[in-house]
């Protein structure tokens, strides 16, 4: 069973924030050079629940143990989701609709085909969306058309270009070991430009998703040398001295198919000023290096 939080020395703010509706995705290690212990960081994500009361809602990821030990104390309606079918999940993904489960039977919502973002990690974000706005108190076709017309977020497995048959994509937005691996795992053939600053969390756990999706890791940072002991004898691996030399040596490495694919499971602030920073980057090296191949290289 999950402590309640202790509602002590954590701020004003989150001493007084009440939400209507609460969401938590998921729950995996990160920022643990900023918390004491993986237990702790929980406990403050816990916090945005332990307000709420009778009438509220808690929607919570169903696929994620730890998520869900989290709402076990909540006082609010919990609302489960989850991508596979579930039968404890109230709204969910299945047969090209996400569903709506009530005590009347199960509705389609939305058609799958409206959803713009690639990455089941994304679409498990676009289940939660609509399980909040149905909350809310909007109807499936405002909720479709909002899909229709969203194409996704600046940073978040945002394509960039092509250059001679290579993707290049920017998730730089996938800050911890957990987002990078449902990063990796959305793609095939890819060379994942991975490092900067450690902030905790196992770098090995990246090794399955390489091992079936991976062509090669471009090592960038301080945390080069972990990245190299941790994903050894996974896929070929090379050190980087900077965003340039990054994206150039990913595009020989997925020559000539493959996905160049920003991310990094670590913190930017070794090298740029935050993560949006180094999306930005990596996008304006994309930019050069597709500029400088010239017309042959490019995509037709």
């Amino acid at each position: 069973m999950a402590a309640r939080p202790d509602r002590r020395d954590h701020g004003h703010e989150a001493d007084t924030f009440h939400p209507w509706i609460a969401a938590l995705l998921n729950v995996s290690p990160d920022h643990l050079d900023r918390h004491s212990s993986q237990a702790a960081y929980e406990l403050a994500k816990a916090r945005i629940f332990v307000n709420q009361v009778e009438g509220d809602w808690a929607v919570v990821n169903r696929e994620n143990d730890a998520a869900v030990r989290l709402v076990e104390h909540t006082r609010a309606t919990v609302v489960g989701y989850a991508l596979d079918r579930q039968d404890t999940a109230r709204f969910f993904a299945d047969a090209g609709f996400i569903w709506q489960r009530t005590s009347e039977g199960e509705t389609p919502l939305v058609p799958l085909e409206v959803v713009r973002v690639s990455g089941r990690h994304t679409l498990s974000n676009v289940v939660a969306a609509t399980a909040i706005s149905r909350l809310a108190g909007a109807e499936a076709r405002s909720i479709a058309r909002a899909l229709t017309e969203f194409a996704g977020l600046e940073h978040v497995m945002e394509v960039v270009g092509t250059l001679g048959g290579v993707r290049f994509v920017n998730d730089s937005k996938a800050t911890n070991v957990d987002a990078a691996a449902r990063s990796i795992e959305s793609f095939d053939r890819v060379v994942a430009i991975v490092g900067g600053r450690y902030k905790g969390g196992r770098l090995e756990e990246l090794r399955g998703a390489l091992a079936k999706h991976g062509r090669g890791v471009v090592a960038i940072g301080e945390a080069r040398d972990r990245i190299r002991v941790a994903l050894a004898g996974v896929v070929p691996i090379v050190d980087a001295v900077g965003m340039p030399d990054a994206v150039r040596q990913g595009w020989e490495m997925a020559k000539p198919d493959g996905v160049v694919l920003l991310a990094p499971a670590c913190s930017s602030f070794d090298m740029f000023a935050d993560y949006a920073d180094r999306g930005r980057r990596f996008k304006a090296e994309v930019r050069t290096l597709i500029e400088d191949a010239g017309d042959d290289a490019r995509e037709p």
